[in-house]
Parts: structure tokens; sequence; C-alpha cells
């Protein structure tokens, strides 16, 4: 009887500690910007100059689920280029003109108004240009990454 007691007792303190390690990842996990909160810094050396960027939750450099936000300015453009992750896209503001495949046609891409969704899988080529100020979120999961279909349209190899 005691060992069925101590056994009791030891594997209430293991689920107390699981449960209790668990509560501390939901209340770390537990996040709210409202749109005054949102600190908007320099985008990545992987953008074009001139867009900004707001990270809302978790860390794009790190393994794991986040979510920033992208401003750009009227005419900004991203040539062709994939990301390694599927990526999960909102328009807050603006129009996003999305051109899919390896070369950039501005005529035949798909605006897409503010409150628009598009999801993109890992590899698929894609550019994307803005007529106006606009606001994108993405979603997806870390670590981030953007890599050109042509190495030269890449903004860091032009700062080397």
């Amino acid at each position: 009887m005691k060992i069925v007691s101590q056994s009791l007792l030891i594997g209430i303190v293991v689920l107390a500690s699981a449960a209790s390690a668990a509560m501390a990842q939901t209340a770390d996990a537990h996040k709210v910007v409202s749109p005054q909160e949102i600190k908007w810094g320099p985008a990545p050396a992987s953008l074009p100059p001139g867009a900004e960027l707001a990270v809302l939750y978790g860390d794009p450099s790190k393994e794991g689920v986040f979510a920033m936000r992208l401003k750009v300015p009227k005419g900004y453009y991203i040539p062709p280029h994939t990301h390694p992750r599927p990526e999960i896209n909102t328009v807050i503001s603006g129009t996003v003109r999305l051109g899919m495949g390896e070369t950039a046609d501005h005529s035949k891409a798909q605006p897409l108004r503010a409150g628009s969704f598009f999801a993109l899988s890992p590899g698929m080529a894609h550019s994307v240009f803005f007529d106006e100020d606009t606001v994108v979120q993405v979603n997806t999961s870390g670590p981030w990454g953007l890599n050109y279909v042509n190495p030269k349209d890449d903004p860091r190899q032009k700062s080397q």
C-alpha cells in the first residue's frame, strides 16, 4: 500500500508540474496588440529598400509560428521570389497586385484589395506590386526566408 501511495503522489506531482508548465506557455502565448501599439521598423535587408515591418507575435528568425505586418509605399515592388514555408497573407489596407510565376508582369497581376486573403505554398514563385500605400499581414512559421528567382534581384547582393 505504501508503494501505491508513493507512486500516486509522484504521479500527481508530475501531472501538476506539467499542467503548470502548460499554463505558463498559454499565458505567454496570449497577446493583444492594438493598432496604436504597433512598432514599425525597417524591413529586413532581403526586401527592397523603403518597406517597414512590425512583428506582432513570435520571432521570424526562429522556429515557430509568427505574425508580422509589412508596410510599403506606393510604387513598391518585390521581384519574383519564393518562400521556404507556407505563407498566409491578409491585405490590411491598400491593394496588393499578386503576380504568379517566375517572371513579373504588372498587367497580369491580380489586384487584391483590403480585406483580401491569399495563401502561398512553399516554393511557389510570385511577385508583388503595390500601386498605393499598403499594409499586409503575413502569418507563417519561422525561420522566415525569401529567395529571389533571379539572384540579381536580391537587395542583399547590391549592398555588397
